[in-house]
């Protein structure tokens, strides 16, 4: 018995007649009223082949999904929270994310037909779960290809020093990550989502040296700071933002070689991203102080945040990218999961994947029209979406593995009673965030939507 509770495949056939009951694959069918079948079909045959990827480049992937703007918005956390406050946050919120991570994959490895949310919708609320949870996800896509455009605008307007109307330069990154989203298959961007890692990993570096070169450091801080409750959820959603990649894990496991290793590749993952947040963070924060641009690249003086943000363009670009291919995958899964065009490169597949960019980077601009500002928009991401895709939802996971058998141990009272506080905790982010990014849109008459003015910090 593992961890989550559940038993694993091969103990589920020993344990059937004992007192936990697990169900197979016919029980799981009558339950969710959902068809057990492979998303992606046969593939001995398939021209698009897509269950090739391997544990590493699924974390790298992760990787470049989660990294990529989060850390950018963590040092401005310290100023509203002050550095204690935040590092426990950061900490805690990672681990976590970790553990609500595994239990997704437990889940997955319960109901192996899952793609996507809206696969795991249906399971737990039938036909409505599964059109909620699917808008969910292409709303949560979308919004975050908007805020990888805002971040190209900004990046374009710090390092032209605002060299043209700043919705030419939005369009700009619209048609590159459109362009470069055309690859159907995970795999075809692990190229991506690598050069992704590489790039913001350099680029915080440079900040961190910039900073520690430019500033004295210590001078600034604040251990702990007085608050109130609008300021201290704008600084938690920055942190929530921060460990944003669970709404792609379902996704990512269904186009694995080797499923059960999704496990390893969440590891590299956290560890990854904790350890580069806390130092990041620390450092930035240390030598700047209270009121450390958001991104933070903006923070590394003039000369050097150029160099930064033109290092960060392969992580603005294809973290972006990324993100958006979830959203469109689920759209073509959705469209094409009973039909051969899911494996073949003839005029209709291709075309209605285009298409289906084309929609979906083109609404993307809208809304990075609409809320062009990088603080804003996260906050707005963080409480409507990552709230509930990275922590709510997946205490509800494990509680509807094991309805049923939820207070037939001491372990099990422990693990539903930890569950059921995730789930509250989900809920709780997501409505507190959504009154916290609300007021922050409504009181920043700073920039304005759809406006040649530069939004560089």
């Amino acid at each position: 018995m593992r961890l989550d509770g559940v038993a694993p495949p091969a103990e589920v056939a020993e344990t059937k007649s004992r007192e936990e009951k697990d169900y197979d694959v016919e029980d799981l069918k009558a339950v969710a009223n959902v068809p057990e079948d492979d998303p992606f079909g046969n593939e001995a045959n398939a021209e698009v082949k897509y269950k090739t990827l391997k544990w590493w480049q699924c974390g790298m992937f992760m990787i470049a999904e989660s990294v990529s703007l989060g850390v950018l918005s963590l040092p401005a956390t310290m100023t509203s929270l002050g550095l204690v406050p935040s590092l426990i946050l950061i900490v805690g919120l990672g681990i976590l994310a970790l553990y609500t991570g595994l239990v997704i994959g437990w889940f997955r490895e319960r109901h192996p037909f899952i793609h996507n949310l809206a696969d795991a919708g249906e399971i737990l609320m039938g036909r409505f779960g599964r059109e909620l949870f699917g808008l969910g996800q292409i709303l949560f896509s979308i919004f975050i290809m908007g805020s990888h455009i805002v971040t190209f605008t900004v990046m374009m307007n710090t390092i032209t020093d605002h060299g043209t109307c700043s919705i030419v330069f939005s369009v700009v990154a619209m048609v590159i990550c459109l362009v470069l989203s055309l690859p159907r298959t995970i795999k075809n961007l692990t190229y991506i989502s690598t050069a992704s890692f590489i790039s913001i990993f350099t680029a915080v570096m440079i900040t961190m040296i910039g900073v520690g070169v430019q500033y004295k450091g210590g001078q600034n801080i604040s251990i702990t700071t007085d608050t109130n409750l609008y300021t201290a959820f704008s600084g938690v959603t920055q942190i929530m933002f921060a460990y944003c990649a669970h709404v792609a894990f379902f996704g990512l496991i269904a186009e694995m070689e080797e499923p059960k290793d999704f496990a390893k590749a969440l590891c590299l993952l956290q560890c990854f991203e904790i350890a580069l947040y806390v130092t990041a963070a620390i450092v930035i924060y240390y030598f700047v102080g209270n009121g450390v641009d958001s991104p933070a690249l903006g923070s590394a003086g003039p000369v050097l945040k150029k160099v930064a943000y033109g290092i960060a363009i392969p992580t603005i670009i294809g973290a972006g990218v990324v993100n958006g291919h979830v959203g469109l995958k689920y759209i073509y899964v959705r469209i094409f999961r009973h039909s051969d065009r899911m494996s073949k490169n003839d005029f209709v597949s291709v075309g209605s994947w285009i298409a289906i960019g084309v929609s979906c980077w083109v609404v993307a601009w809208i809304i990075a029209e609409g809320i062009p500002s990088f603080s804003n928009i996260v906050s707005l991401i963080s409480s409507l979406f990552a709230s509930w895709f990275s922590y709510g939802l997946p205490g509800l996971y494990w509680l509807h593995m094991n309805y049923g058998q939820l207070f037939s141990s001491p372990k099990k009272i422990a693990m539903t009673i930890l569950n059921f506080l995730i789930l509250c905790i989900g809920a709780a982010m997501c409505g507190l965030g959504l009154y916290a990014s609300g007021k922050a849109i409504h009181d920043d008459a700073s920039k304005s939507s759809f406006s040649c003015a530069s939004n560089a910090l």
